[in-house]
């Protein structure tokens, strides 16, 4: 089933969101059923920082994420067949069904992943940002990263290497407002995240993450500033999961009902529909898009679904480089369950 590329537009943007949040929805349904299996994190809530800060990429430029990536690979292309099948765990998913949920990716689009270690993204970008200055090519990279991390080590580093090299990238702080089930004022001594890029003499911003609008015109300003002069910066925007913080957590231990309904009266989705409406689009117009991606998330659950697992003795490929058997032999003896077989007896390793 093919669909053409939505517009640059508001509604183009309205269908990114809407395709984001049929997914999601759908995901979770998938995994209740247990055709998705480890772990799921959804960004119900979140599409408008999706849809805003990708949009706002260049073609060229990178990105990388860290677990919560369904929407923003969604965003920068992937088709929702392949992001559904890499979810099943199938040879036909973005990552040939060895990834999963949080390890999403597609370099052909510039996209470099979906990291499943909190803060594991964010010495990822600052390489790749090293990269295009050695390689003097004019591009950016957008690393998206949640509150969380920023009190992990890496994050730290990375800022301190991106701000002393001049380096292009622009840190994208999802503050949804909670790090698994810890609100963020309890785990940060400084809540106002963006104020972290103050110690390293960068840029840092807030912004209201479930504006498009203004999504769009900070992610883009400070792109282009890493661009042309190889900056880094740091955007922290304000957002909220309507979720848990994954599908094994219903989110309501650590947050009330009416929390969560009072943030709903925000939905950046219901939000682009008036905007929509207000300009005069058509109600039928809107409701044939809805129809329609109704459609191609229920084709993707095909596509998953038909899809091969991958075989057994392919699922190591990959993991070593050609050439490393000798550097891990000596870690050999030291595998007490077997691992050994099946890395380097089979030859797959190799």
């Amino acid at each position: 089933m093919s669909v053409a590329a939505p517009e640059q537009s508001l509604l183009g943007d309205y269908q990114r969101m809407q395709l984001i949040r049929v997914f999601e929805t759908e995901a979770e349904r998938q995994y209740k059923l247990a055709n998705i299996g480890g772990y799921c994190h959804l960004s119900i809530g979140q599409e408008a920082l999706c849809v805003g800060s990708v949009g706002a990429m260049a073609d060229d430029d990178l990105l990388v994420t860290g677990y919560r990536c369904h929407g923003f690979a969604l965003a920068r292309g992937l088709s929702p067949e392949s992001v559904m099948a890499e979810l099943f765990g199938r040879v036909d998913g973005c990552a040939h069904g060895r990834g999963g949920s949080m390890h999403l990716l597609d370099p052909d689009r510039g996209y470099y992943g979906g990291w499943g270690i909190v803060g594991g993204q964010l010495p990822i970008a600052t390489g790749l940002a090293l990269s295009l200055v050695r390689r003097g090519e004019k591009k950016a990279v957008l690393c998206e990263l949640g509150d969380g991390a920023v009190n992990i080590g890496a994050f730290h580093e990375a800022l301190n290497l991106a701000a002393l090299w001049d380096l292009p990238v622009v840190f994208l702080v999802v503050n949804n407002r909670y790090g698994m089930g810890t609100a963020v004022h309890r785990a940060s001594a400084e809540p106002e995240l963006f104020r972290r890029a103050q110690a390293y003499r960068m840029i840092g911003e807030r912004i209201n993450g479930d504006d498009l609008d203004e999504v769009g015109d900070a992610v883009g300003s400070l792109l282009a500033q890493a661009r042309e002069d190889g900056r880094p910066s740091m955007l922290e925007a304000i957002t909220y999961r309507y979720r848990g913080h994954s599908v094994a957590d219903p989110g309501t231990s650590y947050r009330t009902k009416d929390e969560i309904a009072r943030y709903r009266e925000g939905d950046p989705i219901l939000v682009a529909r008036e905007r929509l409406l207000a300009d005069g689009a058509d109600e039928a117009e809107i409701s044939a898009v809805d129809a329609e991606i109704d459609a191609r998330v229920g084709a993707a659950v095909e596509f998953a679904l038909a899809s091969s697992e991958p075989p057994l003795d392919r699922l190591a490929a990959g993991t070593y480089a050609p050439g490393s058997a000798e550097q891990f032999a000596r870690m050999r003896p030291g595998s007490p369950f077997g691992e050994a077989e099946l890395v380097f007896e089979a030859g797959l390793g190799t």
